[in-house]
């Protein structure tokens, strides 16, 4: 799947709140989908796994994948809540956003500049359990 249609295929499925199905890391993978865009330089995805197969032996829980590293993304019939509840309550920072469910809907092509409120160098996301 080329960029462009991972990129559409990601914003839908975070807007309309739908599962999505993927393999990652040679393992396939059944997410909620949270947050999209650029985070330390890199396309990542921020997702909840609800399940499917982990390398870390627990298929729950929070997890990020770099776009490149995603095959085989298919969208699902199954929808979600929306906003998990989180211990700290704080989010991730991002270098740009494309898609967030908690944020709301942001536009095709455009991109928002999140202020850093998490862990300063840190790779990991701050909603981790």
């Amino acid at each position: 799947m080329n960029t462009i249609a991972l990129d559409r295929l990601l914003r839908r499925a975070i807007a309309e709140r739908r599962l999505i199905r993927f393999a990652l890391a040679g393992r396939n993978r059944i997410a909620e989908p949270h947050d999209y865009g650029i985070h330390n330089g890199q396309l990542r995805l921020l997702f909840y796994q609800v399940g499917g197969e982990s390398s870390s032996g627990k298929p729950l829980g929070w997890r990020w994948a770099d776009l490149d590293k995603i095959s085989g993304l298919e969208l699902l019939d199954d929808t979600f809540a929306g906003v998990r509840a989180t211990a700290s309550g704080r989010h991730v920072a991002w270098d740009e956003l494309h898609a967030s469910v908690s944020r709301g809907a942001i536009a095709p092509g455009a991109a928002a500049h999140i202020s850093p409120v998490g862990r300063a160098g840190s790779s990991e996301p701050n909603e981790m359990p």
